[in-house]
Formats: structure tokens, C-alpha cells, sequence
């Protein structure tokens, strides 16, 4: 399981990837493209910027580098985005036959919020899917020898404010439903025994209540389109998934009565992510020692491999929203980030990597890179799945793992 390699990373060095590193300080510069094998040049989207400068070219710049466009002079541009930015951000598009896609102005709040609302206009006109530019992430941050704590920011790693202060590991942090609320496993200790336990975090309250907290692992938290929170526990024996019902009680069901078991192996599971829609499962599970992903609905029925041709041990999975496609993580001279449509069949290799989130776009994922060896050496990172480009989440100080993307 992942949070316990990285709470056994807070006092022993990681491995190093086989991947070639970014350059020492990359972790600050927004306008760094750092390329992990090698990135589809023809899938990139040529467009040049005018007009725009300071922060709001610096936002216009990394949103659409990191959604498959590329910053080119204006002559060898498909797209032209002009534009000023004073008391407020205005943006025209253009094609190469100088037609124009839109010509808007953006009011109310700080001039970056209406970069991040300009490059979605761009994006939602040239890629017809949404933009990624106003969406929030979540990740854990080491804040301490052997603390990390959950923090939530913009998608570039802007405006990051800790959600948590609890001094000790927290893991597996992900979204509720609306993003109101957001879930994670807090390893506190109770009656003078280490006990991980997965909390509620309302956003807007600032209160948190327990949602499991039983004898052995409770972790994993992840909740459907259906409200249910399916979660993996050990409190049966092995790791096991199980499913909490809307607003689930745990003070009102210390048995664990409500919870609903969805799977009873010896050999234990993880990860369990949800398709779309919530008719299905999916999770890590062993078979004589060997992972693989499987599918099962949640109401019952048998367990269905996804099969990933080609890569093995697969772990981490995430559905993309669409329901098309799930990434996942496995190794290979590190770790690797891998996507197999949702069916199963044959799985690609992207980039060294691992944690796999899905942006609401379908199109980018956030992960965990290792820019180094050592548990210091984790950072976000971001990848635009076509075109295989990435970059780092400009974060300062810390290292930071384990992001969830809002939905």
C-alpha cells in the first residue's frame, strides 16, 4: 500500500527513478516544460500570445502548455490569442485565416482568476472539453520529520492552504461529492496506540467527523456519483473494500453494521476508484502474490479483470470521468504512470510517476514525480496524456504527494 512506503519513506531514502531529472529548481519556474520521454510534437496546437504580460502571460502560458498547445511566434501559429491586461483581463482568438473564435473581457476577482478563465475560453474553443484553469486539487505535503499534512490550492499549486494540522501522517486525501467536503486517512493516536482513521472534512465549516476508525488499516476513502464511500479496511481480517452509505454515522455504527462488504480476499485490496456513473468498482487486489486491476459492482456480483496487456502489477487506479479510460501506477525502473481503456485491453506506458489523478477534462492528470532520490524528492506534476508533455507544479517549499483533482 502507498501510504505505508511512504511512511516508511519519512525514515529510510526512496529509490530513484531510471527517469531523467528535472533540472535542480524546476519545482519554482511555471514556464518550465519538463520532458519525460518522448513528447508527440504533431499533437501539440502552435498558438501564439500577444499583448498580455506579467503574471497573467505567465497563467495564459502554463494553463495552455499543459493542455496541448504550444507557444510559438506568430507566423508559425494555427491560433492567435490577443489581448491586455489592466484593471481586467480582455482576449480575443483567432485562426489562421484571422476568423474570430471570440472576443471577451473578464471582470471580478484578481486578474490571475481571469487568466485562468481566458485560457479555459481558448481551451473550450480549440479542444471542445472544459478547461482545467479554475479547478482546485488536493495532495499531502511534508510538513515535519514524520508529518504530512493535506492541503488544497488551484490546480498549478497557487493559493495552497493546509486543511490539516494533526503533526502526523496523513494519506489518500480525495474529493466528496459537489467538492464540499474532501476525505483522507489521519494516522492519530488513540489511548497511546497509533490508529488510522479516515475523516470527513467540511470545507466550508472547517468540521471534521470520523468515518472509520476501526481496529487495524481504515484508508482509501473514495466516494461515488451515488453518495457511498467505498473505503479499504482491515477490520475483517485482511484489506479489504467496503462501502459506507450517504452520510454514514461512525459514532452511530461502531459495529460497523451500515457498512456494506464488497469484498472478503486473503491476500487484501486497495485503491478502490468509481466509474462515472457508479455502477462499478474499480480496485487493486493480489492473486498468489501478483496485483492486478479488477472491476465489480457495487451492489454484488463477481470480480472482472481489467486486463493490462503488457504491464504487470498495476496498482493506483483512477477512472477518468468520462469513464472511458483508467490510470493507474506500476513499476518498471521505478514507477510508471499508465493509462488501459476501462474494459481492459492494452495498457501505455506515459511517464515515470505514480498517485494518477484525472482532471475533470478527461485529458490531464496530476502525479507525484520523484525529481530525486529520498522521500524529499516528490513533487506534482502534470501531464497532458495526448501529447505526453509535463509539467511541475510550481510549489515551494516541501515535498508534496498523493493529489486528487476535483471533479
Amino acid at each position: 500500500m502507498k501510504q505505508l512506503a511512504i511512511l516508511a519513506g519519512c525514515l529510510a531514502g526512496a529509490a530513484w527513478l531510471a527517469a531523467a531529472p528535472p533540472a535542480a529548481g524546476a519545482a519554482g519556474d511555471p514556464n518550465r516544460v519538463t520532458v519525460i520521454g518522448a513528447v508527440d510534437e504533431s499533437k501539440l496546437v502552435p498558438l501564439a500570445l500577444q499583448g498580455f504580460s506579467g503574471e497573467v502571460a505567465a497563467v495564459l502560458r502554463f494553463d495552455l502548455e499543459v493542455q496541448g498547445f504550444k507557444i510559438v511566434p506568430p507566423d508559425n501559429a494555427k491560433y492567435i490569442l490577443s489581448g491586455k491586461n489592466g484593471a481586467a483581463v480582455e482576449g480575443a482568438l483567432q485562426d489562421a485565416n484571422q476568423d474570430f473564435l471570440f472576443n471577451k473581457s473578464f471582470n471580478g476577482g484578481s486578474l490571475r482568476s481571469q487568466a485562468h478563465a481566458l485560457s479555459d475560453a481558448v481551451v473550450e474553443s480549440v479542444h471542445r472539453i472544459p478547461g482545467i484553469g479554475q479547478t482546485k486539487i488536493i495532495f499531502t505535503r511534508k510538513t515535519g520529520a514524520r508529518s504530512w499534512e493535506v492541503f488544497q490550492s488551484d490546480f498549478d499549486g497557487h493559493n495552497a492552504v493546509a486543511l490539516t494540522n494533526d503533526k502526523v501522517l496523513c494519506v489518500t486525501p480525495s474529493w466528496g461529492k459537489g467538492n464540499r467536503e474532501v476525505f483522507y486517512t489521519s494516522y492519530l493516536t488513540f489511548a497511546g496506540i497509533i490508529n488510522p482513521t479516515v475523516l470527513r472534512h467540511n470545507l466550508n465549516t472547517g468540521k471534521r467527523d470520523i468515518v472509520a476508525r476501526y481496529r487495524g488499516l481504515n484508508t482509501g476513502a473514495a466516494m461515488g456519483s451515488n453518495g457511498w464511500l467505498a473505503m479499504v479496511l482491515s477490520k475483517g481480517g485482511s484489506p479489504d473494500v467496503y462501502l459506507a452509505p450517504p452520510q454514514y454515522d461512525f459514532k452511530g455504527d461502531q459495529g460497523g453494521g451500515k457498512l456494506v462488504r464488497v469484498t472478503a480476499t486473503e491476500e487484501g485490496e486497495s485503491s478502490p476508484t468509481w466509474s462515472p456513473d457508479s455502477q462499478w468498482l474499480c480496485f487493486a487486489t493480489r492473486t498468489n502474490g501478483r496485483r492486478w486491476l479488477v472491476k465489480k459492482r457495487p451492489n454484488g456480483g463477481p470480480m472482472f479483470r481489467v486486463d493490462t496487456k503488457g504491464i504487470h502489477n498495476p496498482s493506483e487506479p483512477d477512472w477518468s470521468p468520462d469513464g472511458k479510460w483508467i490510470a493507474f501506477t506500476a513499476p518498471g525502473g521505478g514507477f510508471n504512470i499508465c493509462v488501459v481503456p476501462a474494459n481492459g485491453g492494452e495498457a501505455r506506458i506515459l511517464v515515470a510517476g505514480e498517485n494518477p489523478s484525472w482532471a475533470p477534462n478527461s485529458r490531464t492528470i496530476i502525479f507525484t514525480l520523484r525529481t530525486g532520490a529520498g522521500v524529499n524528492k516528490r513533487r506534482l506534476a502534470l501531464l497532458d496524456v495526448p501529447t505526453k508533455r509535463v509539467k511541475l507544479v510550481p510549489l515551494e517549499g516541501g515535498a508534496a504527494t498523493s493529489p486528487a483533482w476535483a471533479n
